[in-house]
This record gives structure tokens, C-alpha cells and sequence, in this order.
């Protein structure tokens, strides 16, 4: 298989949840609880269905991130959607996705998010291939001025990548469906994230400890992802974790320096993300600037 087709896993090994996906089946018109309609379904992954949604008390079309059949009794899973909730309910940021509730019991359990109109990051790089400067370094500020403020909440996120940002006005970090505190990330004793965009010490964490600088090198795998068409690392046959094994592509200019330098093997020899941001700011400063915001 290669690179570009591999599958990438959220978890170290596949849980026995991860064999079997059962779905509602729910359609138009259906009620996922009083006054919330389903309009129609978006996906969903290992436990989760994503279904986009009438709210009839904020009249308002939201999204429906509800637990699949199998889970609804699984007291882990559910313990897991308490914890995203909670953390969605700390962390009110720009360009952090919104909740507007959760329902931990009852027949669906689910949590009630903000819609974002526009694609993801991947659906953008899958259509149109690498980004421009004029899209990527703003995208970049905004994620890094996001995952700044995450850490300074004492969470990390434990899974950026192209999945997990939406490109609206301004751009969306989603998805805190294994975020940690701080403290939690610290006592991770096996792989947590998406393969090809987690830190070392994600990976393996004997070889660090866990927190906020490994969100610095997934922003890091997914910019330069963004800005190359490729990822950082490029993986052989049958190997799960090139970052453990090479350094990583090298691309020119600050920017391509910035990046290698975030995606360093030791954590402490990664930019902080409010360094990150203000190496930013210059590159972004210099790009043109349309005729609008000239007159």
C-alpha cells in the first residue's frame, strides 16, 4: 500500500469497537431528541454518526455528533463524549469549533455543535492541491493563535491534521474527540492521534512526555502537508512511524524553516504556538494585499 492510500488510525491498536459500525439509519425528518430533525447525514467514524440538523428552539441548522448503537451502553464511550463536551464547554476561541449542548443519556446520546459552512483542509488539498501563500500562512496564524490558547487552557488536542480543520472565515480547529488536559496527555502510555501527523513522543511516549508541543508538530505535518501536496515524513513499506526513524522533508524559505523547526524530534526544541505565531506575523504582513484594502 502506499503512502498516499496507507490508512491512518486515531488509536495505537484497532479496540474491538473498531470491528463492527452500526448506524441508526436515521433520515429526513427523523428526531434525534425533542425539537433536533435530522436534515441529513454528513458521516461519522469508528464511534460516532455526524448528522446535520434542525434545532427548533434556537431555530437554527446545527450538527448532531451522535454515538453509534454499539456505544450507547459502553460506559468508556460515554465517558469519552462527557470529556469532549467538557472540553468544548472550556475552550471559547475564534477558531475553535462551538457546542451548544450535550445529552449523555437517554437513547442518543450526542453532542449539539456550531455548522461550519466550507470544506476541510483535506477535502481542499484532495480538489485543488497544494495552497497559495495568500491562504496558507493566514490559516497557519490562525491555527497556531488557536492551539496557543488550548495550551494556555491547560488541553491539548492530540489530533491536528487536515481532517480537523475546517476552512471557513476565519478557519476551525474541530474535533476534540481525544483532546487531554495537560495533565492527562502526561500520563499517555500508548499512541494517541492520527498516524502521520503525530510527535515523536505521541508515537512513542517513553521517548517524551506528552503535551502541548505535540500539537506544535501536528500544525506543523499539516502545514507542511498543506504547502507541499505531501506529508513531512515519508513512510516505507510496512513502517507505521517514520518520524521515529528520519528527519523530516526540508522546504525553502522562513516558512519551510519555521516548519522544520516545529517539527524537531524533542519537544523542547519546538516553538511554543505563540512563537510559532509571531514568526508568523512578518510572513504573513509582507503578502500582497488586494486592491480593496490598498484604496
Amino acid at each position: 500500500m502506499s503512502e498516499a492510500t496507507a490508512p491512518l488510525s486515531t488509536v495505537a491498536e484497532p479496540p474491538p469497537w473498531r470491528q463492527a459500525r452500526r448506524s441508526w439509519g436515521l433520515q429526513e425528518g427523523d428526531a434525534i431528541s425533542p425539537g433536533l430533525t435530522v436534515l441529513r447525514r454528513l458521516g461519522g467514524g469508528q464511534r460516532y454518526e455526524v448528522f446535520l440538523v434542525w434545532d427548533d428552539h434556537r431555530l437554527a441548522v446545527l450538527v448532531a455528533k451522535v454515538l453509534r448503537p454499539e456505544h450507547v451502553g459502553d460506559p468508556v464511550s460515554l465517558r469519552d463524549l462527557a470529556a469532549e463536551a467538557a472540553a468544548l464547554e472550556r475552550l471559547r476561541h475564534p477558531a475553535v469549533v462551538r457546542a451548544f449542548d450535550a445529552v449523555l443519556d437517554g437513547p442518543l446520546p450526542h453532542l449539539l455543535l456550531e455548522h461550519l459552512e466550507g470544506p476541510t483542509l483535506r477535502e481542499l488539498l484532495d480538489r485543488h492541491g497544494p495552497l497559495p501563500p495568500e491562504q496558507l500562512l493566514p490559516l497557519a496564524l490562525h491555527a497556531a493563535a488557536a492551539l496557543h490558547y488550548v495550551a494556555a487552557e491547560g488541553m491539548v488536542h492530540l489530533d491536528v491534521k487536515p481532517d480537523n480543520i475546517v476552512m471557513g472565515a476565519p478557519p476551525r480547529l474541530i474535533d476534540l474527540s481525544v483532546a487531554r488536559t495537560v495533565e492527562a496527555a502526561a500520563r499517555l502510555r500508548s499512541a494517541v492521534g492520527t498516524d502521520a501527523y503525530m510527535a515523536p513522543e505521541q508515537c512513542d511516549p517513553a521517548r517524551g512526555t506528552v503535551g502541548p508541543p505535540a500539537d506544535v508538530f501536528g500544525l506543523a505535518a499539516t502545514l507542511f502537508h498543506a504547502c507541499a501536496g505531501r506529508r513531512p515524513f515519508v513512510r516505507a513499506d510496512g513502517e507505521r512511524f517514520p518520524q521515529l526513524a528520519r528527519r523530516p522533508a526540508v522546504l525553502p524559505g522562513a516558512f519551510g524553516s519555521l516548519l522544520s523547526d516545529a517539527l524537531s524530534a524533542a519537544p523542547g526544541d519546538r516553538p511554543t504556538a505563540r512563537e510559532f505565531a509571531v514568526a508568523l506575523e512578518p510572513l504573513v504582513a509582507g503578502l500582497p494585499r488586494s486592491r480593496w484594502a490598498r484604496d
